[in-house]
């Protein structure tokens, strides 16, 4: 199946799916401190983006990312930069952030086909990859020459230049309940 036939076909499916190779993939249900998770970097990059003038925008999940002919992600939320995307539209076509809350199911994908697939298109330049329980993230972006530079991060602020935003790793967990403390 190509990029173009799965858009049609996804449109009148019940649930979420990705298309890797031209295969069909169902995403699989989340727990709650994925989508709490999921939300917080939605709204943290919304955040960082209303403190700027940017001509850019941040969308949650639900928005489809065309890495080749037969190939297509979902990320769990996205920034792209320039003109409004149409409001019909299903696929953001220049993405400058990907975000991915890791789960046990997804690393191993999201570490591996997904990190080489989103900077084989052009536009993105940072890959966040959000560990919930580690409250970690591990920041891809594109450096010079073309080479990928991994920062991981579990506190202090996140530099995601382009497009020229600021935002604390703490934001991107404001969902979730603070973590247990190990000596109680």
């Amino acid at each position: 199946m190509t990029v173009d036939e799965f858009l049609v076909w996804a449109e009148g499916q019940p649930g979420r799916y990705e298309l890797v190779d031209g295969e069909v993939f169902a995403m699989s249900p989340e727990r709650v401190r994925h989508a709490e998770v999921k939300a917080s970097a939605y709204l943290a990059l919304r955040s960082a983006l209303n403190r700027t003038q940017f001509p850019c925008r941040a969308l949650p999940d639900g928005m489809s990312v065309r890495i080749d002919d037969t190939t297509v992600f979902e990320p769990d939320a996205l920034v792209y930069c320039g003109a409004r995307a149409d409001p019909d539209a299903t696929e953001i076509p220049n993405p400058v952030i990907v975000v991915e809350v890791l789960s046990p199911s997804t690393v191993a994908v999201d570490s591996g086909r997904k990190l080489s697939g989103y900077f084989s298109v052009a536009s993105v330049a940072h890959y966040l990859m959000i560990d919930p329980v580690k409250r970690l993230v591990i920041h891809h972006a594109r450096g010079t020459e073309g080479l990928i530079e991994t920062r991981i991060a579990s506190e202090g602020q996140l530099a995601l230049i382009p497009p020229g935003l600021s935002l604390s790793v703490a934001e991107l967990f404001a969902d979730l309940p603070p973590p247990a403390d190990p000596a109680a």
